[in-house]
């Protein structure tokens, strides 16, 4: 048996259809024919090879909904042809403390849907079956690839924040992340307030969940919301006046950053005396992924999407190299 996808060859040349043999399936690993794959800038950092991790030929694509096609002998929890999706993480030892207490995506044993294997961006691929989270019939799946990257990635903060509805959250930067967060955070009761450098997104982010909008790039706007937040999500990878955004919480508040900035500095008295916590978080383990699926499905969370036949990869990868997508890119399997 042979797997077709779309593999860069080297960095900064255009994917094209690569087969493999994938060989045997393991025994806890599952297979799933790919309806959909989201497209995440982390693709696009890995084909590039941006840290220095990625080998080739290389298949991107770790924002993946499909059908299960095959199950290992020792997967018993899932049947042929169940919806199910697939994000960064692939495998985790399932026996380390980090697993052993749930938190699965922690597990430095483990390895990830494109680091080291082939990803989503193909007619197939494979993972561990706890891995391979089941959909709930209150999604469409044609919208949930991008809940498996981006979605779980703002999700959990609101989680290891003991987040009460009552709380005053503040969004910053309204794209591929943000405008998900800005819907969980209104969803779970939270007064909401999205922080853009693009005036123009304001309409857009209050039908996504916004009550308020702050220019980013207004020094006064920034210094007059000053002590009002429970929690300041920092959606955007570049880097801050971090001691601006320390200033935006209330006492006891979270400072929490989920975009991959390069360092962080603020002074440290303001954080002591007023009990501040500065945190960050990658995505989260299988328990909290099907957590957030139900609540999708609840409150009809979704990203918004552009579709894209599979085909046209390169053209797809071009407008999100653009900045111009609004604001997930999903790939439909055309092969």
């Amino acid at each position: 048996m042979t797997f077709q996808g779309y593999a860069a060859t080297a960095p900064d040349r255009p994917l094209e259809p690569f087969e493999y043999d994938p060989g045997p399936l393991p025994p806890d690993e599952v297979e799933i024919d790919v309806d959909y794959c989201g497209m995440c800038h982390s693709d696009l950092s890995m084909a590039l090879n941006e840290w220095g991790i990625s080998s080739y030929p290389f298949i991107p694509g770790h924002e993946v909904v499909g059908r299960v096609a095959a199950l290992g002998e020792l997967v018993t929890h899932l049947k042929i042809g169940q919806k199910v999706g697939l994000g960064w993480r692939a495998r985790s030892c399932m026996v380390c403390p980090q697993c052993m207490t749930g938190n699965h995506h922690r597990c430095k044993n483990g390895s990830d849907t494109i680091v080291g294997r082939h990803g989503g961006f193909a007619n197939k691929v494979r993972c561990q079956g706890p891995w391979a989270i089941p959909l709930p019939e209150t999604v469409d799946p044609a919208k949930m690839g991008p809940m498996f990257c981006g979605g779980i990635t703002v999700f959990n903060p609101l989680v290891l924040s003991n987040l009460s509805p009552m709380a005053s959250v503040a969004v910053v930067g309204i794209g591929g992340l943000g405008h998900m967060a800005l819907q969980f955070a209104n969803a779970w009761g939270c007064e909401v307030t999205a922080f853009s450098t693009s005036p123009d997104k304001e309409a857009e982010a209050k039908q996504m969940g916004a009550h308020h909008f702050l220019n980013s790039r207004d020094e006064e706007a920034l210094a007059s919301a000053a002590g009002s937040f429970d929690l300041v999500l920092v959606a955007v990878n570049v880097m801050l006046n971090w001691d601006a955004y320390v200033g935006l919480l209330k006492p006891g508040g979270r400072l929490h950053i989920v975009g991959a900035i390069p360092k962080f500095e603020a002074a440290w008295f303001p954080l002591l005396a007023s009990e501040l916590t500065i945190g960050g978080s990658p995505i989260g383990p299988p328990a909290l992924a099907s957590q957030m699926l139900s609540f999708c499905g609840r409150h009809q969370v979704a990203p918004l999407v552009e579709e894209i036949p599979m085909s046209k990869v390169n053209d797809a990868l071009e407008h999100l190299k653009s900045g111009k997508a609004r604001y997930r890119i999903v790939l439909k399997n055309d092969f």
